[in-house]
């Protein structure tokens, strides 16, 4: 392919720094006639990022051979920016040497990230195929659990004896090539290696050479245990505005730390995760297997189907009220819908207040009492709105009191359920954003329908 013939690569982003149609058009059809060159000077220009999303944008088919055609870009960098489902794909068109040698450009976590979503087999031929001190260190990784600091942390770090003097530290900070190059502090530790500070590297930087470490050094520090959950990690990050952190473990040793980067991964993972087991979704990823997204959905439609047979259960037991009048039925899913709605707003409200911390043991009571009044006082709007509505519309002032009393009441359970349900499953160490949406919906559709026609009946409404 000659340079006229090639798209212009200096737009290869919109103005939203997303790849073009046209762009990822123009390399699918590079590789698909066997044009590698082609291939590799079109994505030349891209950062890791970009070409990772170039491989998350292109058709499944395609990435196997897009992966060989660019071999020479597909770096450490470019695997660790992929979906976790599009990196596996690459992966398996890669031999387990060449998966070992991207592993090893990369810091720890991120070796980790690439290697625990291999199966056992794969797993261990890259594993034998690393060198000893990387595998070493990622099989260290793996024997702790999924999600926590020692997964997510890096053992890439600089830590000074307290007793040395800044131009010891400045000294070795020169002299050591095998020592990381990206780090914002310096850890210092005690003989048996348990961090006692941190020092910044704007610190050593305007301090004489003769001050002591020691001098220089904060001794307050926020220590992260090594089995401590990444979303409390996260908390840990943003409640303290820490930049790094340093993880210990059970002696109190340090064994690695944790950068702001990799927590802005998490806050992001951790927010779209709740928010998808909040709808039944499962991972809700694009580029997730039809076959695991189907099974993550339909058993949450069944189990939906299962708990919607007590609200058709009461339905059919006022059977006869509502052959009476059949208004009533035009008018139950009203009832039963603002208050399911009521319900999912302070669901979602409790459920991000237990994630981010702010709902505690501590303030329980006055968390559901808050909602307790908001859920009146919008009961009580909505009662008013739709009891005067059907009284002017119907012409029957007592069915317009008897929707109203029942929405203020469903409002007002919905609003009770939206804040018991995901409080109590939390005290039972479930996840209240995995099953909440089913109780609450339940509840506020049953209690909804028995309350409306319950009020109708003894109301003497169909009498």
């Amino acid at each position: 392919m000659t340079e006229l013939d090639l798209p212009d690569t200096t737009s290869e982003l919109d103005e939203d720094d997303r790849l073009k149609p046209e762009f990822v058009r123009a390399v699918c059809e590079a590789v698909d006639r066997g044009d590698d060159e082609a291939a590799r000077e079109l994505v030349e220009p891209l950062h890791p990022a970009d070409l990772a999303d170039l491989f998350e944008l292109v058709p499944g088919e395609q990435r196997a051979a897009l992966a060989a055609a660019i071999a020479e870009r597909l770096n450490g960098d470019v695997l660790a920016e992929m979906n976790d489902w599009v990196r596996d794909a690459v992966i398996e068109a890669l031999t387990a040497t060449q998966v070992a040698d991207l592993a090893a450009q990369l810091d720890t976590d991120d070796a980790v990230a690439i290697i625990e979503d291999l199966d056992d087999a794969e797993q261990r031929a890259v594993l034998r195929a690393l060198d000893p001190d990387d595998r070493a260190a990622i099989e260290e990784a793996l024997s702790y659990p999924e999600e926590s600091a020692g997964r997510l942390m890096q053992r890439e770090l600089v830590a000074v004896p307290e007793h040395w003097t800044v131009g010891d530290a400045l000294d070795y900070l020169r002299a050591d090539d095998v020592l990381t190059t990206d780090f914002w502090e310096i850890f210092v530790v005690d003989p048996a290696h348990k961090p006692v500070g941190t020092c910044q590297l704007s610190w050593i930087l305007r301090t004489p050479r003769s001050v002591a470490i020691g001098d220089v050094m904060a001794r307050e520090q926020t220590l992260i245990p090594v089995d401590m959950d990444q979303e409390e990690v996260a908390l840990r990050f943003q409640k303290y505005a820490l930049i790094s952190a340093a993880v210990v473990d059970g002696g109190g040793r340090l064994v690695g730390m944790i950068t702001v980067d990799d927590v802005v991964h998490i806050i992001q993972a951790e927010a779209g995760e709740d928010a998808l087991l909040l709808s039944g979704a499962g991972e809700g990823d694009i580029n997730e297997p039809i076959r695991d997204s189907y099974k993550a959905r339909v058993r949450w439609l069944i189990t939906n189907l299962i708990t919607a047979l007590l609200p058709a259960t009461i339905i059919g037991a006022f059977g006869a009220t509502i052959d009476k009048m059949v208004t009533l039925a035009a008018l139950m899913p009203i009832v039963a819908g603002l208050g399911g709605n009521a319900g999912t707003q302070t669901m979602a409200v409790t459920v991000r207040a237990l994630a981010t911390n702010q709902l505690t043991q501590s303030n329980t009571v006055r968390a559901i009492r808050r909602e307790m009044i908001i859920a009146l006082m919008n009961g009580a709007t909505v009662a008013a709105l739709i009891g005067t509505g059907v009284t002017l519309w119907f012409g029957n002032p007592q069915l317009g009191a008897v929707i109203g009393s029942a929405m203020l009441l469903n409002v007002v359970i919905a609003g009770f359920a939206g804040v018991f349900v995901p409080l109590t499953l939390d005290r039972f160490n479930a996840d209240p954003a995995v099953a909440s949406s089913i109780f609450v919906t339940m509840t506020t559709d049953s209690m909804g329908f028995l309350v409306f026609l319950g009020l109708a009946t003894v109301s003497g409404l169909t009498g």
